[in-house]
């Protein structure tokens, strides 16, 4: 036997109408007020129905709402991780090149001492070619030998400081590269460090005219992860010489290092270019956020540094920029960074 929703009050009603049938005959006083009451039970008995419709419809339509949302949400889901990727792709990206530009900045510092080099290697091997042949014919005089004697004294002291400056160069970019591509961790001075990381930033530097500043104890001993701060200047250095300054401005940057104590290192990097308007200060550590969309800016330089510092390098990074005035970014990190793995060191 199967039971409909509104079985109870079908029988009432049923039962209503038979009790109506009896008042006709016992009681007809009684049946206006009989059929009163059964026509307001059958309203109301109409009204239920019309709402378990109503809800019906609603709860069908709830269901293939909830439906769609699940299908939505499994959409969001597997776009954000899709976007996810990319941007990490896009991160990688963003080093390599910064890599590359240091490859390209350390090439192109390291052509002048090797010319010159190889310049006086020439022209003291032409001066020995004309001492050899004034031997060979018997010619050679004293002013000649020592004229030579000068020639190969001046030539080879300039073939000497231009290599040693070359290798200085050459192990600079070793270093800093492998730094940059390992992030291994080591102990290593952070004022030299910075200096060697500007080398690579010369190029780009005299290019628009600028100068650096640098104010760093001498002796300031980090251990830690130098790859990461290097890249951390690197952002800083490029996005300033990208966004602070209009073609053939040239600018002052500044980069001072100070402990609040003995175990806390603060990096002050400051520009005295065209700075950010306040409406963009909360925006410039977000992914992709640039200004410069479709001139080469790929919104990710600032970003990555975000990432760098409070990630591996477990510090704090805040910005100040007053338009017209420059812009200020106070990184606070620990003088020994402590243990992470390795992959989260990579950044």
């Amino acid at each position: 036997m199967s039971f409909t929703l509104f079985d109870a009050e079908e029988q009432a009603i049923e039962q209503a109408r038979l009790l109506r049938d009896r008042l006709a005959s016992a009681a007809p006083e009684c049946c206006a007020d009989v059929d009163a009451l059964v026509e307001a039970f059958k309203r109301s008995y109409r009204e239920q129905q019309r709402l378990v419709r109503v809800s019906d419809r609603l709860q069908g339509q709830l269901a293939a709402a909830t439906q769609e949302a699940e299908r939505r949400r499994r959409e969001a889901e597997t776009a954000f991780q899709q976007l996810k990727e990319a941007q990490e792709v896009l991160v990688r990206a963003e080093k390599l090149a910064s890599l590359g530009a240091l490859v390209a900045g350390v090439a192109h510092e390291i052509n002048t001492p090797v010319g010159i080099a190889v310049s006086c290697a020439s022209h003291l091997s032409d001066a020995t070619g004309k001492l050899k042949a004034r031997v060979d014919g018997g010619g050679l005089g004293r002013t000649d030998f020592q004229r030579y004697l000068t020639t190969a004294i001046d030539t080879t002291a300039l073939i000497l400081a231009n290599c040693e400056r070359a290798a200085r160069l050459i192990h600079s970019f070793k270093q800093v590269a492998v730094d940059r591509a390992s992030s291994e961790r080591r102990r290593f001075g952070l004022s030299a460090y910075i200096q060697e990381t500007l080398v690579s930033l010369q190029p780009n530097l005299r290019m628009g005219n600028h100068s650096v500043t640098v104010e760093c104890p001498v002796d300031l001993e980090m251990d830690g992860f130098p790859g990461v701060l290097s890249q951390i200047l690197t952002n800083l250095v490029m996005n300033s010489l990208t966004h602070a300054y209009d073609d053939g401005q040239s600018g002052r940057l500044t980069i001072t290092i100070t402990q609040p104590d003995a175990d806390t290192v603060r990096l002050v990097y400051t520009d005295d270019g065209k700075g950010i308007p306040s409406d963009h200060l909360s925006h410039i550590f977000e992914p992709f956020f640039t200004t410069r969309r479709g001139e080469g800016g790929s919104g990710l330089g600032l970003h990555i540094v975000h990432n760098l510092a409070v990630g591996p390098l477990r510090g704090g990074i805040a910005v100040d920029s007053v338009v017209g005035r420059g812009t200020s970014f106070t990184l606070t990190f620990p003088r020994h960074t402590p243990e992470t793995d390795g992959a989260e060191a990579a950044g």
